[in-house]
């Protein structure tokens, strides 16, 4: 089983990114999915979470900007970034539970998100 993001780079203060994460593999199904970031010397935090009926939920820093969402289908989850500030800037990692099963909690690689002033 494989998470990759995609869809980072580098945007202006107050623009737009949609960042995407593929699964892939034999598995069963997928519950939870994540996006966390981590900047230079800080640790990776939570950015925002959906359950797989589509219930969701967001770190306050991002509240009204990001939106997440998820195509069962496709086993992908997104995050659409609007209104980025240079505080964003770190690298993004999906995060998924995926039930074999067993049930376990994998990682992609990370994609780098650059937001300039």
């Amino acid at each position: 089983v494989q998470l990759v993001e995609s869809g980072g780079g580098l945007v202006q203060a107050g623009g737009s990114l949609r960042l995407s994460c593929a699964a892939s593999g034999i598995f069963f199904s997928i519950n939870d999915m994540r996006w966390y970031r981590q900047a230079p010397g800080k640790k990776r935090d939570l950015v925002a979470a959906i359950t797989s009926g589509g219930s969701t939920n967001y770190a306050d820093s991002v509240k009204g900007r990001f939106t997440i969402s998820r195509d069962n289908a496709k086993k992908m989850v997104y995050l659409q970034m609007n209104s980025l500030k240079p505080d964003d800037t770190a690298v993004y990692y999906c995060n998924a539970d995926i039930m074999g099963p067993p049930i376990f909690r994998y990682w992609g690689p990370g994609t780098q998100v650059t937001v300039s002033s």
